[in-house]
């Protein structure tokens, strides 16, 4: 069993800042990569940022967003200023990893935290 567990969202102005954590816990044998997604109300889902030792951003967040990693603690956050009414949306952790040696990677998600943007 594995199980991500986000935090951070809330509501907050445009113009203002959030910080979304998210969690690894269960029977991991390694983590490939970390990333966010989101999906905004009639929308698809959507890659925010992604972190499997690199970097990447969607084109929208780039220079607003922060994706960082803490391996050690199977951890990823997502420090997102400048936030835009656009942003608003349901926002998902997601990690591929393995659960032992000889099993194929899986994606796995958490359930998501809202991101609300509006005065």
């Amino acid at each position: 069993q594995v199980q991500l567990v986000e935090s951070g969202g809330g509501l907050v102005q445009p113009g203002g800042s959030l910080r979304l954590s998210c969690v690894a816990s269960g029977s991991i044998y390694i983590i490939y990569s970390m990333n966010w997604y989101r999906q905004a109300p009639g929308k698809q889902r959507e890659l925010v940022a992604r972190h499997d030792g690199t970097l990447q951003y969607a084109d929208s967040v780039k220079g607003r967003f922060a994706i960082s990693r803490d391996t050690a603690k199977n951890t990823v956050s997502l420090q997102m200023d400048s936030l835009k009414r656009e942003d608003t949306a349901l926002y998902y952790c997601n990690a591929r990893l393995k659960t032992n040696h000889f099993d194929p990677a899986m994606d796995y998600w958490g359930k998501g935290t809202l991101v609300t943007v509006s005065s």
